[in-house]
């Protein structure tokens, strides 16, 4: 029967999503909006120095939540189907160190393509312009270390099976 293997990847899935989400949220609320280090486009002739270039970087600001608030969306969604599932095992390392390697993955693909391969903006604009690099290779290196360190969690977790409130007809027509 299949219900009597367990699995951790649907709850893997939905962790990586919710830290992909999530770690996306942290960037933009913390260092586009709280610390106000960089937008989305200020390395690209758009720096925040007029009302005109503000208004473009808040609205591709605005575009960068969504697209993080939809990702979060969607890992939610496979979070809450997973617990309708019978053969999903569930352990609280594997969510979090999914959650965390979601995380270092939000910071590896934007560190890289944001920052190093189109440099429409970088971690620190605050500082003298020769020190964006060190900033950048810092926010690389602390998102391969999310991914590292969820990895590792993920893989010590000793999976449960939860134990079913539903009858499997309701789980079913859920």
């Amino acid at each position: 029967m299949a219900a009597d293997r367990l699995t951790t990847r649907p709850v893997v899935t939905a962790g990586v999503l919710l830290g992909i989400g999530l770690g996306g949220f942290v960037d933009g609320v913390l260092l586009h909006q709280i610390l106000q280090w960089h937008h989305m486009l200020t390395s690209a002739g758009l720096p925040p120095t007029s009302v005109e270039a503000m208004e473009v970087n808040t609205l591709w600001d605005g575009l960068f939540h969504a697209f993080t608030w939809v990702v979060s969306f969607v890992g939610l969604v496979l979070l809450w189907r997973a617990g309708l599932r019978a053969d999903t095992a569930w352990s609280t390392r594997s969510f979090f160190g999914s959650l965390l390697a979601g995380w270092g993955v939000f910071n590896l693909v934007e560190g890289l393509i944001d920052h190093q391969i189109l440099g429409i903006h970088h971690v620190n604009e605050t500082v003298p312009r020769d020190q964006w690099i060190y900033w950048d290779l810092g926010f690389l290196a602390f998102g391969a270390l999310l991914l590292l360190a969820g990895w590792a969690l993920a893989r010590s977790a000793r999976p449960i099976r939860r134990i079913a409130a539903m009858s499997e007809d309701t789980r079913r027509a859920a």
